[in-house]
């Protein structure tokens, strides 16, 4: 409904790969619904190797799956756009930015909910990121921040934890291969 984009509920519709492998897309169309389905945007811009600049995320609910993927491999991408949402539902963000290996702004992570693999392998791979997003959650889920960091080899500024409320490999791997910390 691009009349009516703010109100637009993907409940059901979904965009997975919608733009997938497009080498010739440098900028991303607009994404103004606030209400996603399930996977919605799942590899949506995945191996846009030429996409430099990302679209905002207005979404204030973010469901399962959502974002997985969406920006994997895009090569030429230099800043990550913030995610609005205060939850975050099980691998939501799942290698959402993966082998972004150009990515040297990210925005901290305001989100103060964590389910399950939400942010796993989030920024793997992602060689030009020197300083890494605030995490300010205090209560982490499973597998949460598990690889988030991997193979960062330029990383040097890592983010405060302050969570008290750990899970099972909330953690895990979290700075592997991250040699410059």
């Amino acid at each position: 409904d691009y009349e009516n984009s703010k109100t637009t509920n993907t409940e059901y519709a979904g965009f997975p790969y919608l733009f997938s492998e497009c080498k010739v897309l440098i900028s991303a169309p607009e994404l103004p619904a606030m209400i996603l389905k399930d996977a919605c945007y799942y590899g949506m811009f995945n191996r846009c190797t030429n996409l430099i600049t990302a679209p905002s995320l207005p979404a204030t609910n973010v469901t399962r799956n959502c974002y997985t993927s969406m920006f994997s491999d895009c090569t030429s991408l230099t800043k990550a756009p913030k995610i609005k949402a205060a939850t975050l539902a099980k691998q939501s963000c799942y290698q959402m930015f993966k082998g972004c290996t150009s990515l040297n702004k990210v925005p901290d992570l305001t989100i103060s909910t964590l389910a399950d693999h939400c942010c796993y392998h989030m920024f793997e791979g992602c060689t030009s990121l020197v300083t890494a997003p605030a995490l300010p959650a205090e209560s982490l889920a499973e597998d949460c921040y598990s690889g988030m960091f991997l193979n960062c080899t330029n990383l040097i500024n890592a983010p405060a934890l302050p969570a008290t409320t750990l899970a099972e490999g909330c953690y895990d791997q979290m700075f592997k291969g991250c040699i410059s910390l």
